[in-house]
């Protein structure tokens, strides 16, 4: 058995942990780091297979030494760190290639102009179906963005199949495999906790904050201008000189306490970048940089009498050549599982719809980002065929292409979001989508739990053509 002082940067070995079932395991991790307090050695440990938010120091009575992989030797190639702005540093951004479009069960060719859809019963139970001809193959782009960091790509890991080829949400590990574009530094959360307003949050990543900040218990933000400062006492001092009650920009959405305000990157620059900073603590796989020009932020916010108080966020390219309507997206810790990461995608669709454009979030998506954008394309869909009405009397048909048009979504994703629902069946010569009891029950029941809607009526936005504004 090896001795503690032989672990080092790199060895492999089992970890006790808690699970969420609160059962000890022994999953395999990778020690990043070893540190010396007092006498006392920590270890920072990545579990292989799981997420990185999971990371943590761990100390030498949990590590299991009878069964330690020691690190093989390579040579190593340097590589940078980012800073705030944001781009996706995924391989899978500029890669494409040809697919085709396929069901489970048999190959369907991706949907053309006249794809039509008409209802079918299954096992004699359906109360609406969708029929679809078969067209001929289109080429798609090999999207892989990331949940769910600042700027440039999407929230809050598992890689959707927006190719048309559906597969279950990976729940673990990390979403690229491609780790050339990190070192151990950047592997490693550096910020112990952050006091936002009335909450203190946990990072779940590293954040390039300045590196004096970092060993500090609690970072403290102002939670209107986000301005980072070291302690309590200087968070106070900075709350008397800041006049801000609420995001620097225009509120172009108020419905009841919820508003939205749009951030121009170039204009609030110092906002954008503080922004894209406390993002990077909860989302990952991303190359962040200074250049915030390019983007706009659309921040959501919850009102009460002490002011507007930030919610979560979504970015969006000024100008995209790849249609997407979401760079990178995020709904804060706190208001998790309320209902507000789908109230931002929505949110994302009306814009586009006010644009007269079709979009799509950037990939690949985080583990979080996927669910929650499986779930929203999969309700918003299901809500289209379920009012679909036949004035003849026969199956209602639709087509693929007004399912986008109504919708906004791009095509892409409802044909990925129809084979993951596996609704596409072949059926006395021709493709059709089936709504069985199960979905449509299943559907009306998420759909009373969606309290949260936007509502067109209360957005406020004038699209501008970017292209002729020079450099933003």
């Amino acid at each position: 058995m090896a001795e503690v002082e032989e672990v080092t940067e790199g060895c492999r070995l089992p970890v006790l942990r808690r699970n969420q079932d609160n059962e000890d395991e022994w999953p395999l991790a990778e020690i990043l780091s070893v540190k010396d307090i007092s006498g006392r050695k920590l270890f920072y440990v990545h579990y292989i297979d799981f997420n990185k938010r999971l990371d943590e120091w761990v100390t030498h009575d949990r590590l299991d030494l009878k069964k330690i992989q020691f690190p093989k030797k390579e040579a190593k190639t340097p590589t940078k760190n980012g800073l705030p702005g944001s781009r996706p540093s995924s391989p899978e951004r500029d890669v494409k290639r040809k697919v085709e479009v396929v069901s489970p069960a048999t190959p369907i060719p991706a949907p053309t102009e006249t794809t039509q859809a008409s209802v079918f019963p299954q096992n004699g139970s359906a109360r609406r179906a969708v029929a679809a001809q078969p067209g001929r193959k289109r080429k798609s782009n090999c999207l892989g963005t990331d949940e769910n960091i600042p700027p440039g790509s999407c929230e809050q890991d598992s890689q959707d199949s927006l190719d048309g080829i559906p597969s279950a949400p990976r729940m673990t590990g990390s979403l690229v495999s491609d780790r050339s574009h990190d070192d151990i530094i950047t592997r490693m959360k550096n910020i112990e906790c952050i006091e936002l307003g009335r909450h203190r949050l946990k990072p779940w990543y590293f954040s390039p904050y300045p590196q004096e900040l970092t060993a500090l218990p609690i970072l403290y933000l102002c939670e209107f201008c986000l301005k980072y400062v070291k302690s309590l006492k200087c968070l106070q001092r900075h709350l008397t000189k800041c006049d801000l009650r609420h995001p620097p920009g225009n509120e172009i959405y108020r419905k009841g306490t919820i508003s939205f305000f749009e951030i121009d990157g170039r204009k609030n620059k110092s906002y954008s970048q503080n922004l894209c900073l406390l993002a990077k603590c909860f989302l990952d796989h991303k190359t962040l940089y200074y250049d915030t020009d390019p983007f706009l932020f659309y921040v959501m916010t919850e009102y009460d009498s002490k002011g507007f108080h930030i919610v979560g966020y979504f970015s969006k390219e000024k100008e995209s050549t790849e249609d997407y309507n979401v760079a990178c997206i995020l709904t804060l810790p706190p208001y998790q599982r309320r209902g507000y990461g789908k109230l931002l995608i929505e949110f994302s669709y009306e814009l586009s719809k006010v644009e007269g454009k079709t979009g799509t979030p950037e990939k690949p998506l985080s583990d979080l980002g996927l669910l929650s954008y499986r779930s929203y394309w999969s309700q918003t869909i299901l809500e289209i065929l379920m009012n679909l009405k036949s004035e003849t009397g026969e199956r209602p048909q639709i087509t693929i292409n007004e399912i986008s048009e109504i919708t906004s979504i791009k095509k892409e994703d409802v044909i990925s979001t129809l084979q993951y629902l596996n609704l596409i069946n072949y059926y006395k010569g021709q493709y059709i989508l089936t709504l069985s009891e199960d979905i449509v029950d299943g559907h009306e029941r998420a759909m009373l739990k969606r309290i949260l809607r936007i509502d067109s009526k209360c957005l406020h936005f004038t699209p501008k053509d970017w292209s002729k504004r020079g450099k933003w």
